[in-house]
């Protein structure tokens, strides 16, 4: 092409451009889908800008600062804090086209490819998008935090820090009544109970402990996750909350939720669209699964619900293991088995989340006595998450190894489920907290209650306190401060 076709075809391309760039909202009004892809491709920064937003109110944060002051105070630490997300970025963005390092990747690719599906004329417009969606996310971040930083602590934080009259109004504007009403004043001294429990059962069972570091709560916490372990009582129930956790894992739920569109690939749906078409019904179905759980637990009870979701999860485990062994070598040719094992993990997928996923969060966090109960349930997420990475880490080597024996194999652990919450699960409907002793045929919480009966006299807790204040609730009471319109205001 010699130099005046390369100028006629210069000239012809900025006529085009510039006559588009006259018609360019038509355009875009008649083309919409050149918005939503530039937004879906410039989300990253949404993610990056609230990131940025959060790190630098984090510092001056009510609760941050009281929880890590010398972190405040260095700025060393302040500035590794703050730059280490831009450490991450620089790696991504860096990689980004060879592997993906979170939000430097977005950086990487987003505007990137915004630059590359636009024509000349919007190019300006679908790239800034990536900034725009940047800003969006810092400014979310920024009135979040305000909104944060001004909800205060719970009354439980508030009295173990020592800060009584803050708790008294927290309470008050939670429940709309004044902090002289007998609702308020009860549950404030129980909260005052429970805090001074806590603090003798410490020194009963770490008497040195408690002489030699009064104060460090480093010391403190880890005592605690000791006591744990320490009799057989509290690790029966540790071990019921590691123990859900890992049957709710090992039921196969996290592998199909992080490997979806691979599964449904691999079932005979071709083309990543379709694959995730499906993808998008799973979620769906979990979502709207999980409503009427979140209905009739306390009704049903957790064991049965448990039974019934383990038993459907079972079913179309295996029944989904049987249609791809049997055809999997020619999907083209039986599409219609495809979409059997497929709508069968649905109904596998909505089974776990009307059960084993609100029983097994409700069960860890209900069974423990009020000496172990924090870091009892901590236990019990751990091994969600152990036993998450574990599923997460080894599905994708066992879907290309074993292909239906993947199914099988996750069957085979919910059928171990099912004989363990029939035979050792104990069902923990309408039991209070202090009186899951009962339901465990356990003492561990006897000496437990002696202590906290102790240390709610001591508060005042008294009869007549708790007389008044189920006279309050029959009287409907509690929703007076609806009527009269209370409001106290908590900064």
């Amino acid at each position: 092409m010699d130099a005046t076709d390369r100028n006629a075809s210069v000239t012809s391309a900025d006529v085009r451009t510039q006559l588009a760039y006259k018609n360019r909202w038509r355009n875009l009004l008649h083309n919409p889908k050149l918005i939503v892809i530039a937004f879906f491709a410039s989300f990253g920064g949404f993610e990056y800008g609230y990131q940025q937003g959060v790190l630098g109110q984090s510092l001056v944060m009510h609760r941050f600062v009281d929880n890590f002051p010398s972190v405040v105070k260095s700025s060393s630490a302040t500035g590794w804090l703050t730059s280490i997300l831009q450490l991450g970025g620089i790696i991504g963005s860096l990689s980004a086209g060879v592997f993906g390092l979170g939000v430097g990747t977005f950086s990487g690719v987003g505007p990137l490819y915004n630059a590359e599906l636009s024509a000349p004329e919007l190019r300006g417009l679908l790239v800034s998008f990536y900034q725009f969606a940047t800003i969006l996310g810092i400014m979310l971040s920024f009135w979040i935090g305000y909104g944060s930083n001004n909800i205060g602590g719970t009354g439980e934080w508030l009295v173990k820090k020592g800060r009584d009259q803050k708790a008294l109004e927290t309470l008050s504007y939670l429940r709309k009544l004044p902090t002289e009403h007998e609702l308020i004043q009860i549950e404030y001294k129980e909260i005052k109970a429970e805090a001074l429990f806590e603090q003798r059962n410490f020194e009963k069972n770490f008497p040195n402990l408690a002489a030699k570091e009064k104060g460090n709560i480093w010391v403190r916490e880890f005592a605690q996750y000791y006591q744990i372990v320490r009799t057989w009582d509290n690790f029966k129930r540790v071990a019921t909350a590691w123990l859900v956790m890992f049957f709710q894992q090992w039921s196969g739920i996290d592998a199909i939720i992080y490997y979806a569109s691979n599964v449904f690939q691999s079932l005979g749906l071709t083309g990543g669209t379709q694959a995730l078409l499906a993808t998008g019904v799973t979620g769906v179905v979990f979502f709207v699964s999980t409503l009427p759980a979140m209905a009739i637990i306390d009704k049903v009870g957790r064991k049965p619900m448990l039974h019934v979701g383990s038993v459907v999860m079972f079913v179309s485990m295996v029944i989904a293991g049987i249609v791809v062994a049997k055809f999997r070598h020619d999907w083209k040719a039986h599409a219609d088995a495809g979409w059997v094992a497929v709508a069968f993990i649905w109904i596998y997928v909505g089974a776990f989340g009307a059960t084993w996923g609100p029983v097994s969060w409700t069960l860890v966090s209900e069974i423990f006595p009020l000496s172990i109960r924090a870091k009892g349930a901590s236990i019990g997420a751990s091994s969600n998450w152990v036993n998450n990475f574990a599923v997460a880490f080894f599905v994708p080597p066992m879907f290309e190894g074993w292909a239906w024996g993947t199914y099988i194999f996750f069957s085979v652990f919910l059928a171990a489920g099912i004989a363990w919450v029939h035979f050792c699960l104990p069902e923990t409907k309408g039991a209070t907290l202090e009186e899951m002793d009962r339901v465990f045929k356990s003492r561990t919480g006897e000496e437990d209650s002696i202590m906290l009966a102790e240390a709610r006299r001591e508060i005042g807790l008294n009869m007549t306190l708790e007389n008044d204040a189920i006279k309050a609730v029959e009287h409907g009471e509690q929703f007076a401060g609806e009527k009269k319109g209370s409001h106290v205001e908590v900064v």
